[in-house]
């Protein structure tokens, strides 16, 4: 199976401004190297992480969707992030995963962020979705839920990669690092972690520390704090599958459900 190539891209966000966040990205986006197969965006790359949703909600298919098509077209890659989406009265802090050929799979966030009243705002996911990327099956999840292992967890190796997009506080930084490493430990797997920088509206500070982790829990890309950067991994499967088959303690683990939700799969590119 071929090397699967990330780009993580850490950013700052401009607070609740849609058009200026993604005149920013077009810019950094241009600069991404185009042996990339998966170009990954931040947690609400086009406002921040706001509870403000009813004036800056868009309609599945609006206009931060479009840029997203748009882009995977242009760069020939996968695009991943979230944004607001209001949907059948609710909304919804939705995961869009778009490929090139327009393409869209979308995931929304599980688990809300009660401290800061998220989950008065927004409704919460009951699917996790799998999606193929050149025979890689990859799961992805926003923020919080990488707080919750179970939710991540994977079952006879149903996923070969876990990624989590997130608006990460600096002081809880030392948190962000080491669940990042938990969840590709227990997992067996790569896990890639892309968090914000910078400060938004209401003086909350990121500092990024956007990373790619290897299923030993040793990192592959450098430490970005604090700023802007493009953080590129390339994945080997082979390396996965021998250490998977040399220490297989996915055969010991323990079976059990979810009863309020489900898997969903992606065709395969």
């Amino acid at each position: 199976m071929p090397d699967l190539n990330l780009c993580l891209v850490q950013s700052d966000l401009l607070w609740e401004d849609i058009e200026a966040n993604l005149v920013a990205f077009d810019k950094k986006l241009d600069k991404v190297s185009d042996e990339a197969d998966i170009i990954i965006l931040p947690e609400m790359f086009s406002t921040g992480f706001t509870m403000r949703a009813a004036p800056l909600a868009e309609k599945p298919g609006g206009r931060t969707l479009r840029w997203m098509r748009e882009q995977a077209a242009a760069k020939q890659a996968d695009i991943a992030g979230s944004f607001i989406v209001e949907e059948s009265g609710r909304y919804l802090n939705r995961l869009h995963w778009v490929k090139p050929d327009g393409k869209v799979f979308i995931y929304d966030k599980r688990h809300l962020f009660r401290m800061a009243g998220e989950h008065k705002i927004y409704s919460g996911g009951r699917e996790r979705v799998i999606i193929e990327k050149k025979g890689w099956k990859i799961m992805p999840f926003i923020c919080y839920d990488l707080r919750f292992p179970v939710w991540s967890r994977l079952r006879e190796k149903e996923a070969d990669v876990l990624i989590y997009i997130a608006n990460w506080p600096e002081r809880r930084s030392s948190h962000w690092r080491l669940l990042l490493q938990a969840r590709a430990v227990e997992n067996q797997a790569y896990v890639a972690g892309v968090n914000r920088c910078g400060r938004d509206g209401l003086e909350v500070d990121y500092r990024g520390e956007s990373a790619v982790l290897d299923p030993l829990g040793r990192a592959l890309t450098e430490v970005a704090e604090n700023e802007e950067r493009l953080l590129y991994a390339t994945l080997s499967r082979e390396r996965q599958e021998r250490y998977r088959e040399k220490f297989p303690v996915w055969k010991d683990a323990d079976i059990f459900e979810i009863k309020d939700a489900q898997n969903r799969n992606s065709d395969s590119d």
